[in-house]
């Protein structure tokens, strides 16, 4: 059976946020399987444009054969400059999507690295870009225990997280971490034996955000989606961890990330975003009974004012 390469979450709901006018610019920012954009271009009439972004090399066998789209295969770090390069500039934006996380590509795709349910002797990859030098294998082997605790904290919102360190320190000390399964063993000792399933989520979560750099490119990715919408374009963002979402929300309320709120003469909060929604849009049991990896999928919809 052929797998898929990835089911797009609140794709309805994506397609409403944005508000699509026909002959407007839109950016897809992660393209993936491709899911999101053909429906944004399914939207558009021939004067339409949508740039794709991708910085994994897989994608690009879900290329779309139409004159609208133009894939860009690089990070969304560097959205504004990609977009320079392609005759974009600044305010020329109708809508901006991006649907972050990791695509079922990824979980499913053993030699990835991504999921501690995949092969035990998978390599420690978690690369979303397979020509980055630095793999998660270099992450467990050469962070002190200080740094790898600060990320299981930071990145996982785990607890006891130097014991944790110290676990795979020790691990290490007796052989390098190699695969999938040399990580599981080595924190073996600290896993819980109720929530063991949830505990290594959180584990392999905290080094792939590490691995990729993913909460820095996506405060790049907001602020520069601030600078290349048009007034009155749309921001779409759908999320499926706290630390994302908190990001998110604080910018569509308050403009930057630690949702320090500023206000105007007249005491009115400032903000440059607008949200649609007061609360974040998330999916219905229909979707999650067919999509189980979109349950904890939120969306955020603002309009730049």
């Amino acid at each position: 059976m052929t797998q898929v390469y990835h089911i797009p979450a609140l794709a309805d709901e994506c397609i409403d946020g944005l508000d699509i006018k026909p002959d407007g610019t839109y950016i897809d920012l992660t393209f993936g399987g491709g899911g999101h954009s053909r429906l944004i271009l399914s939207h558009l009439s021939e004067q339409g444009r949508l740039f794709s972004f991708d910085q994994d090399a897989d994608a690009k066998v879900n290329l779309i054969d139409d004159e609208r789209f133009c894939f860009v295969e690089s990070n969304f770090r560097f959205l504004r400059g990609q977009l320079h390069l392609r005759g974009v500039e600044d305010g020329e934006v109708d809508g901006v999507l991006a649907d972050l996380g990791v695509s079922s590509h990824h979980f499913d795709t053993a030699e990835r690295g991504f999921s501690f349910k995949a092969d035990s002797e998978a390599p420690l990859d978690m690369r979303m870009n397979r020509s980055a030098a630095f793999s998660a294998k270099e992450l467990v082997n050469t962070y002190d225990a200080e740094a790898l605790a600060r990320v299981l904290k930071e990145y996982g919102e785990l607890d006891t997280t130097y014991k944790i360190a110290s676990c795979i320190v020790r691990a290490r000390e007796q052989a390098e971490l190699v695969t999938v399964g040399d990580l599981v063993s080595a924190v073996a000792p600290c896993t819980p034996k109720k929530d063991g399933a949830k505990f290594l989520t959180k584990l392999f979560q905290a080094l792939r955000i590490e691995v990729n750099g993913e909460m820095e490119a996506l405060k790049m990715a907001l602020e520069q989606s601030l600078k290349v919408l048009r007034p009155g374009g749309r921001l779409a963002v759908i999320s499926y961890h706290s630390l994302e979402d908190r990001l998110v929300k604080n910018f569509i309320k308050c403009g930057n990330f630690e949702g320090k709120v500023e206000k105007d003469f007249y005491g009115n909060v400032s903000s440059p975003l607008t949200a649609i929604s007061r609360k974040a849009i998330v999916p219905t049991p229909e979707e999650v009974e067919r999509n189980p990896r979109s349950r904890s999928a939120k969306l955020r919809v603002a309009e730049k004012n």
